[in-house]
């Protein structure tokens, strides 16, 4: 799995073997530049969705639920769920558990697939002080396990582990029966899932540990704009076979 905000990059990711396309509330840090994903909000996502859905007409679409988007009343959470369901996803990713599972049956049992989030989960950086590896200690570790097997009962038909100790990814992909999906937890899960621009090197102010490069786009951006740039200059920008003729005359 990889995020993808657009239309242009989910056309790529369509073309190519990943199974599936998170739009998440990170496109607030990587399409906005905000420091966390605080400021996403269902209407962003859901035109986010739009794009997306719109280049990958037929991937499997994955739209997170942002900050306390189901937090509130039941009614609001519906109406956040059916406005990036029907701007195309598949279905929702919600992050913890603890406070959520009625929402979370209920989701389920009204037919909205969703995904579960445990770890590092963006949305409380403010508790956690920052973004930092969760369930390092045993008794921390104890619990994330423990919510794991309660998402599972909730119904969740896979789950993201972001940030935790590779050890602790494995002893729940054992413990659980839907997939795991990694994020910095190792080898061990059944998926992975990275952000587009990370992976393709194209993020480069912030690296996290447990990004691998496997291009270096920005070099070559940059280097395609200079070229722009110096050719449109020296006046071989556009040559005779870019440019118009005026109609023959006769």
């Amino acid at each position: 799995m990889v995020t993808c905000y657009d239309s242009t990059f989910a056309k790529l990711v369509a073309l190519s073997d990943v199974d599936c396309i998170l739009v998440g509330d990170s496109v607030a840090m990587t399409m906005y530049g905000h420091s966390d994903t605080l400021k996403a909000t269902p209407g962003l996502i859901a035109r986010h969705v739009q794009a997306v859905r719109a280049g990958a007409q037929k991937s499997f679409v994955v739209a997170d639920l942002p900050f306390l988007a189901h937090r509130g009343s039941v009614d609001e959470t519906l109406k956040a769920v059916k406005l990036v369901m029907r701007a195309g996803a598949n279905a929702v990713k919600i992050e913890g558990v603890d406070g959520s599972e009625d929402i979370l049956h209920l989701l389920v049992e009204s037919g909205v697939p969703v995904m579960g989030h445990l770890g590092l989960t963006p949305q409380s950086v403010n508790v956690f002080g920052g973004f930092r590896v969760q369930g390092r200690s045993e008794s921390a570790a104890n619990r994330i396990l423990e919510q794991a097997k309660r998402l599972e009962k909730c119904g969740v038909f896979a789950i993201v582990l972001e940030c935790v100790p590779s050890s602790l990814a494995a002893d729940i992909t054992k413990a659980v029966k839907v997939p795991t999906i990694g994020i910095g937890a190792g080898a061990s899960c059944d998926g992975q899932v990275l952000v587009l621009q990370d992976l393709l090197g194209l993020n480069t102010d912030f690296q996290p540990k447990f990004v691998r490069q496997f291009a270096k786009l920005k070099t070559d951006v940059v280097d395609a704009l200079n070229r722009y740039h110096q050719e449109s200059q020296d006046g071989t920008f556009p040559n005779e076979s870019e440019s118009f003729n005026s109609q023959p005359k006769g």
